[in-house]
C-alpha cells in the first residue's frame, strides 16, 4: 500500500469536496482489507472514490479515503462464457478497449466512459435500451471487503441477497474490489440522429421505444426543437464518421462551441432562449455505424451539474408535458438540453428501474450556474410521479421518501444493519439517503 497522506478531494463538476483524515492507495484486495481493519481500530469511516463523476456527495470521505488507481488489473477473460473479471479501479474506457480486443462488449452502457467500473456500478449507471438494461444487470459476481475486514464474493448462486443489494449499494455494504461482468459478443451499432419538433416526438414516443433497441432524445428548453437518437445492431463492417466530421460535430460543436455558449449564457442569461433556438435550428441529421461502445459514449468536456429522475414508463409523456409547462410558469433560463432515456425493469434492489419499465429524465446546468430553484421545481414534479432519484446525481430525497418508492428498501437497510452495524462505510450522503 502506498504511504498514507492527507489530500483534499474534489469531484469532476467541482460541487463536492472532501478533506479526509487519511488517503491511501491500495494495490490489492488484501490491502483494502487491511485499510478497513485499520480504520475500524481507529474509529474512522472508509470510502473508496472513483473518478468523481457523481454530482452527489456519494464519494465524500470524512475518515479514510481509498483511491482505486492501484486496483486496475484484469483478472480473467473467458471468451467462451463471456465472463470477464476486472478490479474496481479499472476505467470503463479501458474495460471497453480490453473487451473489444477479445471480441466482447457490454450489452448496454451510459454515454460517458471515464468512470471506474465500481463507481459506475455502485451508483446504478445506465444507458437507454428496449431489451438490454443497465450496468447492474450485466454483473455476474462481486468481490467485496466487508466492514470487519473479511473478503466475500456474491452472485445469483452465492449469497444472492447480498448480490441483489450490493450491485447498487453505494459502497455501504462493503468496498467493491472486483467485478465479474457478463459480456456479449462484440457488435456494431448503427446510429441515426435526427432533429424533430416536440409534438412529433411526443406523438411517436411509443413507436420509437418499441421499434429501436436503443432510443433517446434531447429537448432544447425554450424551443420546439428535439434531437432524437436511434441505435440498432447491424452487420459490419463499421462505417464510422470521418475524422473531420467527428472532430467538427463531437469535439468542436458539442464541446468547444457549446462551452463558449454556456459561458455567454452564464454572463447574460437573458439570451438563453435565443441561443437555444439557434442551436435547435442548427441541428443536422447524421447516420453512421461503429463498434458499440463508440456509439454509446461521447466525449464530455463542458462541466455541468445534473439531476436525473426515474419515473414509471407510462408516466413519461404526462410528466414531460408538465415539465415543459413549468418553463412557461417559471423564470428559468436553461441552456442545457433535457435528456430522456428508457430502460427495461431490473432486479437489483436499489436500481432506479427496479421492478418496473422506466423512463429517465435528466436536467443539467452549466457548472457555474445556480441550480437550486430549477432542480427543486423539477424534483417536485418528479416525486409527484413516483420518481426515484439517480444515486449519483443531485437531489434532496431522504430515507423517508426513498422507502416509499423502493419495495426492497427496508430489506436493504436490514442487510446494512447486519453487515455494517458501526457504519464503517457511512458519510453525509449515505446518512441522508439511508438514515442513521
Amino acid at each position: 500500500m502506498s504511504p498514507s497522506s492527507t489530500h483534499s478531494w474534489r469531484n469532476w463538476a467541482g460541487n463536492q469536496h472532501a478533506a479526509p483524515q487519511r488517503v491511501t492507495s491500495p494495490r490489492t484486495t488484501a490491502e483494502v482489507a487491511a485499510a478497513v481493519r485499520a480504520a475500524a481500530a481507529e474509529g474512522r469511516t472508509v470510502r473508496m472514490t472513483g473518478t468523481g463523476h457523481s454530482f452527489t456527495a456519494a464519494a465524500v470521505a470524512e475518515g479514510v479515503l481509498l483511491r482505486p488507481g492501484g486496483l486496475t488489473a484484469v483478472r480473467s477473460v473467458d471468451t467462451a462464457t463471456g465472463l470477464v473479471t476486472v478490479e474496481a479501479g479499472l476505467p470503463l474506457h479501458e474495460l471497453n478497449r480490453i473487451l473489444d480486443e477479445h471480441g466482447l462488449a457490454l450489452a448496454n452502457m451510459g454515454d460517458i466512459q471515464e468512470q471506474t467500473v465500481a463507481g459506475a456500478l455502485q451508483t446504478a449507471t445506465h444507458g437507454t435500451g428496449r431489451d438490454a438494461a443497465g450496468l447492474v444487470s450485466q454483473v455476474a459476481a462481486l468481490e467485496l471487503v466487508l466492514a470487519d475486514g473479511t473478503v466475500t464474493t456474491c452472485s445469483r448462486e452465492e449469497r444472492p441477497e447480498l448480490f441483489d443489494a450490493a450491485r447498487a449499494g453505494l459502497g455501504t455494504l462493503g468496498v467493491v474490489t472486483a467485478i465479474t461482468w457478463r459480456t456479449v459478443p462484440a457488435f456494431v451499432l448503427r446510429a441515426r440522429e435526427e432533429p424533430m419538433r416536440w409534438d412529433e416526438v411526443m406523438g411517436r414516443l411509443d413507436e420509437f421505444d418499441e421499434g429501436n433497441e436503443h432510443f433517446e432524445f434531447y429537448w432544447f428548453p425554450h424551443t420546439e426543437g428535439c434531437l432524437t437518437k436511434r441505435n440498432n445492431r447491424v452487420e459490419g463492417p463499421p462505417e464510422p464518421l470521418s475524422k473531420v466530421k467527428y472532430w467538427l460535430d463531437d469535439e468542436l460543436l458539442s464541446n468547444k462551441v457549446f462551452g463558449l455558449v454556456n459561458r455567454v449564457t452564464h454572463r447574460a442569461p437573458v439570451v438563453t432562449p435565443f441561443v437555444n433556438g439557434v442551436s435547435a435550428r442548427a441541428l443536422g441529421a447524421r447516420t453512421y455505424s461503429d463498434t458499440s461502445y463508440k456509439v454509446f459514449t461521447s466525449p464530455r468536456t463542458v462541466r455541468f451539474k445534473e439531476q436525473e429522475y426515474a419515473v414509471p414508463r407510462e408516466h413519461l409523456v404526462p410528466v414531460l408535458r408538465d415539465l415543459r409547462a413549468l418553463f412557461d410558469k417559471r423564470d428559468w433560463r436553461i441552456s442545457f438540453p433535457i435528456e430522456v432515456r428508457l430502460l427495461p425493469e431490473e432486479d437489483a434492489w436499489l436500481s432506479m428501474a427496479y421492478g418496473r419499465r422506466t423512463a429517465f429524465i435528466a436536467v443539467h446546468v452549466f457548472h457555474r450556474d445556480p441550480h437550486e430553484e430549477y432542480f427543486q421545481g423539477v424534483e417536485e414534479l418528479m416525486t409527484a410521479a413516483e420518481g426515484r432519484p439517480h444515486w449519483g446525481k443531485l437531489h434532496t430525497r431522504d430515507a423517508g421518501y426513498l422507502e416509499t418508492v423502493y419495495p426492497r428498501f427496508g430489506d436493504f437497510l436490514a442487510l446494512r444493519d447486519e453487515l455494517d452495524p458501526d457504519r464503517r462505510f457511512s458519510n453525509p450522503y449515505t446518512r441522508q439517503v439511508f438514515g442513521g
